[in-house]
């Protein structure tokens, strides 16, 4: 999430609103804010590093950049801030030949951040006056982009990670982006259910072809202003998850800066939208009242059924104004019938878990993998933790956990395959994991389908690198 929500929010409401907003958040608390310290805390400086250290053998299958973003505030504050709020941070290391030849982060160049005393900002097309961005980092259509939901326009990021400018698609944008648009491995089309925080009755499927222009951009009547962070995609339909937390303009006069809270009046519902449809070709599902952030992957069984796999919450954003909280659900299979209009969840495994992945290769398809990064659980500081890794096989029905150790931290980790026509989970898995106790991280490689075994290989970095969001590995041209 970024801060355009209360940019856009401020350009709209008036300056009335701004004032009670400011007033208030100035009456907030200055405290120990949980996601401005221990492993949330913002780093300081950009660096470049490269005298690695590496423990075992990168595979010289690995040529490219693993790349993630999160949230590392310029100038940090505790009133009224919020986990998804902050100046974006891309975090990458280069491998090739068998070597770790870097480790860069650097700030995505916004106008947001330069305002605060940043550096200059990179050129290019702004929606609105928020365009920080810190979310996702993907590779499409030939480039690096750093993405977030519900406000700015996309950043482009060069080999080096460094912003050279924001783009629309070439002009053909004309809505808020999001910061979990899924590629298509059949067409190359990326698919997008996007929202925007003044438009609180529409979202829209944006579809980009593979040469990076927008050709679809299909209104869609919601209610509420309902948050839709992620979307899925099968051979048929395009997924809306119209789930019960929503824009709150309570919470923007009290001055916090992410105003999305648990609204239980909100129906929460799932919406199979015809991938060439309009809004009345909506087959909307009523489900019960849950939240996701994440899907593993969807497809459609031989009997015209969507099956939906995602990491579920009982409730999210109903204790507190600080970051995600809520009890975790863990992994879960919907199955939804178009026909009867109903949603079946069954649990696949009751770990509290988040951010999962599966071969890519495979989305919106019929797929047998998944890994996933274990949760402390309920009223865990911090959201995250020194948790699991969790592999699944979902033709067996078995899991895998992978410890790091007493005070080790994971992240987010991504599926990269062997060869591209290797067969699905056949590859390695590879995230960053903070070591509490020296305040360093790693990058670790694992065997996909072996995470219990001896690490493939660490690449050392001699800091934290924070707990941020998502990312992925952006092979190099061939």
């Amino acid at each position: 999430m970024s801060s355009a929500v209360e940019s856009a929010i401020r350009s709209v409401v008036g300056a009335g609103i701004g004032k009670i907003a400011d007033f208030n958040r100035k009456r907030l608390e200055e405290r120990d804010h949980e996601f401005l310290s221990g492993i949330h805390a913002p780093i300081q400086g950009e660096l470049t590093l490269t005298d690695l250290k590496v423990t075992g053998q990168i595979p010289a299958e690995l040529s490219g950049r693993y790349v993630r973003i999160g949230p590392n505030p310029f100038k940090p504050t505790a009133k009224g801030h919020h986990w998804f709020i902050g100046d974006g941070m891309v975090h990458g290391v280069r491998l090739h030949g068998g070597k770790a030849e870097w480790y860069r982060n650097r700030y995505i160049r916004s106008q947001t951040l330069e305002a605060a005393g940043g550096p200059k900002a990179a050129p290019g097309p702004r929606r609105g006056r928020g365009d920080t961005v810190n979310t996702n980092v993907i590779p499409y259509a030939g480039k690096t982009l750093a993405i977030v939901e519900a406000g700015s326009f996309p950043a482009i990021l060069n080999d080096e990670l460094e912003t050279i400018a924001y783009s629309d698609f070439d002009g053909t944008l004309g809505t808020a982006f999001t910061a979990h648009p899924h590629e298509d491995p059949a067409t190359g089309e990326l698919h997008a259910i996007t929202y925007d925080a003044m438009t609180p009755t529409t979202v829209w499927h944006v579809v980009a072809d593979r040469n990076g222009r927008v050709v679809r951009q299909e209104p869609i009547p919601v209610s509420d202003g309902p948050m839709i962070h992620e979307c899925t995609i099968t051979k048929n339909y395009v997924l809306i998850f119209d789930l019960p937390v929503t824009f709150s303009m309570s919470a923007v006069m009290a001055g916090y800066s992410f105003p999305y809270v648990w609204n239980p009046k909100h129906k929460a519902r799932v919406g199979l939208l015809p991938r060439n449809g309009t809004a009345d070709d909506v087959i909307w599902c009523a489900v019960d009242p849950c939240y996701v952030f994440h899907v593993a992957n969807s497809y459609e069984d031989e009997q015209g059924r969507v099956i939906v796999d995602s990491a579920v919450y009982e409730t999210m954003f109903k204790d507190g104004m600080d970051g995600p909280n809520g009890r975790s659900l863990g992994l879960e299979r919907w199955t939804i019938d178009p026909v009867a209009k109903r949603v079946a969840r069954a649990t696949i495994d009751a770990a509290p878990q988040e951010f999962p992945r599966p071969d890519e290769r495979f989305f919106g398809a019929a797929y047998r993998h998944a890994w996933s990064m274990g949760l402390p659980g309920e009223g865990g500081e911090g959201f995250m933790g020194p948790q699991p890794l969790y592999h699944h096989d979902l033709e067996t029905g078995t899991r895998r956990a992978r410890d790091f150790g007493t005070g080790a931290v994971p992240g987010e980790f991504v599926f990269v395959p062997r060869s591209a026509d290797a067969a699905e989970g056949d590859g390695w898995v590879l995230g960053y994991v903070i070591d509490t106790a020296t305040d360093t991280t790693d990058l670790v490689i694992l065997d996909a389908l072996d995470i219990e075994g001896e690490a493939v290989a660490r690449v050392h970095i001699p800091h934290r690198i924070p707990t941020g969001f998502h990312g992925n590995w952006m092979p190099d041209a061939r």
